[in-house]
C-alpha cells in the first residue's frame, strides 16, 4: 500500500485491480424505468446473491457507477440480494442531459427502480451522493425504505459547493467543463476519484468510469449531475427540514445509520458529526483507514457494520 491519498500516475495503473472482486460474476440487466423526472430510461441493474433473499439497494455516487460496489458484493451477498443501480447517465445508463438532475428527480427515480423490481420499502445502502439522494427521497417518501445506511455523503450547502453551483450557470461554463471531460475521460476519472489506498486503482476502473463521459451526451449528464444534484437551495431545505424534526422530536422516517471516514479529500469528515447532530436517534460510526468510498478501502468492516445494523431484530421484524 502505497501513503494514504498518494495518487498513483496514469501511467502506473495496472489492467486488473490488484483484489480480486465478484462484479464480473454479478447478473447485469438493462431495464427500462420510467419516472416524471426523466422520463422512460434505459438502465443497468447487477444483482449479487440468493434470488430469496431479502433485497437491498446499492446507491453510487458522483463520478462513479455499480461497479464502486465490486468488493461489497460477495460479503453482503452471502445473506442478502444486493442489488446495485447505475444512476441516469452514469455508467451503462442511458444519459438524459436535457433533464435536470436534482435531487427530487434523481430520488423519484429510485423510486421507480424500486416499482419496476418490485422491491418497494427494501433497506438501502448509499455512498456519498447516493446517500444523500436516500435520505432526501426517505424524507419525501417515508415508505421508501425500511433501513438506510448512509456512507459519507454530503450534506451541507458549503461555499465551495454554492461557488461550483452558480459557476456552471454562467453562460457557456457547463459546455466547456463538459469538453474539457471528453478530452481525456480516464484520466479525468483517474484523477477525481480519491481512496486511501490509491493502488486499488486500475485501468479497468478507470474505463468503468470514464468511457461513459467520451460521449457528448455522456458528459453533458455528468455535468448536469454535477451542477443540479448537490442545489444549495436543495440542500438548504433539506437541512431545514432535519432540523425541524428534530426540533420537534419527531424522528427520522427511517432508521438510519451514518458512516464516515476520519480522512477524506472529497467531503470533509466533520460533515458526519454535524449530520448526526441533526439526526440524534441515527447510529454513528467511524471507519479508520479509510475514505470517502470506504466500500473500496474497507470493505470488511463496513459490510460487518452494513450485516449488523440491517439483521432483523429479534421479533423477526424490521
Amino acid at each position: 500500500m502505497s501513503e494514504p491519498f498518494h495518487r498513483l500516475p496514469f501511467s502506473a495503473l495496472p489492467e486488473r485491480p490488484r483484489l480480486p472482486h465478484a462484479y464480473g460474476d454479478a447478473v447485469a440487466e438493462d431495464l427500462v424505468v420510467e419516472s416524471p423526472a426523466f422520463g422512460r430510461v434505459r438502465t443497468r441493474v447487477v444483482t449479487y446473491g440468493p434470488e430469496a433473499a431479502l433485497p437491498v439497494l446499492l446507491v453510487h455516487g458522483l463520478m462513479t457507477s455499480s461497479y464502486s460496489w465490486r468488493y461489497l458484493l460477495e460479503p453482503l451477498g452471502s445473506r442478502y440480494r444486493v442489488i446495485a443501480v447505475d444512476l441516469p447517465g452514469c455508467g451503462r445508463s442511458e444519459p438524459v442531459p436535457g433533464r435536470r438532475h436534482s435531487a427530487a428527480a434523481l430520488g423519484s427515480f429510485l423510486g421507480a427502480l424500486q416499482d419496476r423490481l418490485g422491491i418497494a420499502g427494501c433497506d438501502v445502502v448509499g455512498n456519498s451522493l447516493g446517500g444523500y439522494l436516500c435520505m432526501q427521497r426517505a424524507l419525501r417518501e417515508p415508505s421508501s425504505f425500511g433501513r438506510v445506511v448512509v456512507v459519507h455523503a454530503p450534506a451541507f450547502p458549503l461555499a465551495r459547493l454554492r461557488a461550483l453551483h452558480y459557476a456552471l450557470r454562467v453562460p457557456g461554463i457547463a459546455a466547456a467543463l463538459a469538453r474539457l471531460v471528453r478530452r481525456d475521460p480516464l484520466r479525468w476519472a483517474h484523477r477525481n476519484v480519491h481512496y486511501y489506498d490509491e493502488t486499488l486503482k486500475s485501468l479497468e476502473e478507470a474505463r468503468e468510469y470514464g468511457e461513459p463521459l467520451a460521449t457528448k451526451a455522456g458528459a453533458k449528464s455528468f455535468v448536469r449531475n454535477l451542477a443540479d444534484a448537490l442545489d444549495p437551495a436543495e440542500m438548504s431545505g433539506f437541512v431545514a427540514e432535519l432540523e425541524r424534526r428534530r426540533d420537534r422530536g419527531q424522528p427520522f422516517p427511517s432508521p438510519l445509520m451514518l458512516v464516515y471516514a476520519r480522512e477524506d479529500p472529497m467531503v470533509a469528515p466533520e460533515i458526519g458529526p454535524r449530520l448526526h447532530r441533526l439526526v440524534p436517534a441515527a447510529e454513528f460510526r467511524w471507519l479508520e483507514r479509510s475514505s470517502h468510498f470506504a466500500q473500496v478501502d474497507s470493505p470488511g468492516p463496513l459490510a460487518a457494520l452494513v450485516a449488523e445494523f440491517l439483521a432483523p431484530t429479534p421479533a423477526g421484524s424490521r
